[in-house]
């Protein structure tokens, strides 16, 4: 048996290392990139773990019969599940390692956002003093509706985290309970509603062919006029460039964005350089706590795969051989 780690950006993987030891299985850690690193890394494997590493169908086909992915993270975007489901191979996330530090990046951002934390602290740094009127509108909490793209874990967090200040909260997921999201004070909208209602919207939803640059110059259109946009999510669901050009004219006042399609954000885009925009390198996910759970349910699941036990977290209907 083989359990492999493709690639990764912890500080380690005794988690993993200790998981394959416990099964006696056979351990290698890669640096895989590209697709020929993934195909020379998950050779013979009968787990892995992956990070941001092509999960092709060739690479797949290179595992052995009935194997397991695991993907560390919510999302599994580098992952062809189509291929997946074709070859017998299983595929997992980890879906509850860091909704709560997400949501808390997120909040934080937005906060920073409607109080103009940002743009003050540029004009102090810069040596100047201004009165507050001069960064004008800054509108209370109370008076600002905060529209949620999404309502899964890390959207209910995210209005769990609001409702102290006094936002109004509305959301809109076609498979949001309704008695959940009135549980949580959200009022659930259709999609064109969120978007012209929104002073603020946060982004909560998994990248689909249906939320692919749903953020776009259309929907930012509808928007009122110097609103502002968050992600946390994924970066396919924001046209960067609709959101530039928006700042620019003023339709967005600012945003909090920390994913990006493709990452890294291209070093000449001119969202890197705006004044209105406030920009994190993925890193909403991260915090010790967040990075110790990630690690130990992957290697968890990655040994119920291994076992050949039910597996916790799995995102695809395999074919079974006849």
């Amino acid at each position: 048996m083989r359990i492999v780690v493709t690639d990764h950006a912890f500080a380690d993987v005794r988690h993993e290392r200790d998981i394959a030891a416990a099964v006696s299985a056979d351990f290698d850690v890669f640096d895989a990139h590209t697709e020929s690193d993934a195909v020379t890394a998950v050779t013979g494997a009968d787990v892995a773990l992956v990070n941001f590493a092509p999960m092709t169908e060739r690479s797949l086909a290179a595992m052995n019969e009935g194997a397991v992915v695991v993907r560390y993270g919510i999302g599994y975007d580098n992952v062809d599940l189509d291929a997946a489901n074709k070859l017998g191979i299983s595929v997992c996330n980890v879906p509850d390692y860091g909704g709560d530090t997400v949501a808390d990046h997120a909040v934080t951002l937005l906060l920073m956002l409607v109080r103009k934390v940002t743009q003050f602290d540029r004009i102090v740094a810069d040596g100047k003093w201004i009165p507050a009127t001069d960064l004008a509108p800054i509108v209370a909490t109370a008076a600002t509706t905060v529209g949620l793209l999404g309502t899964g874990r890390i959207g209910l967090a995210v209005a769990t985290r609001l409702a102290p200040f006094g936002f109004e909260v509305i959301a809109y997921d076609p498979y949001a309970d309704a008695a959940v999201a009135d549980e949580y004070g959200i009022e659930l909208v259709d999609l064109d509603t969120l978007f012209s209602r929104s002073n603020v919207l946060s982004l909560h939803a998994p990248a689909t062919t249906e939320t692919h640059k749903v953020v776009g110059r259309a929907n930012i259109a509808k928007m009122p006029f110097g609103s502002y946009i968050v992600n946390t999510s994924r970066g396919a669901l924001v046209d960067e460039d609709a959101v530039l050009e928006a700042l620019d004219n003023g339709q967005l006042a600012g945003v909090g964005l920390d994913v990006f399609d493709p990452e890294p954000l291209a070093p000449e885009h001119g969202l890197r350089s705006h004044p209105h925009a406030i920009l994190t390198p993925h890193a909403a996910f991260y915090s010790e706590q967040s990075l110790e759970a990630l690690q130990r349910l992957a290697a968890e699941e990655a040994g119920r795969g291994i076992r050949g036990e039910p597996l916790r977290c799995m995102v695809n209907t395999p074919a079974r051989p006849a």
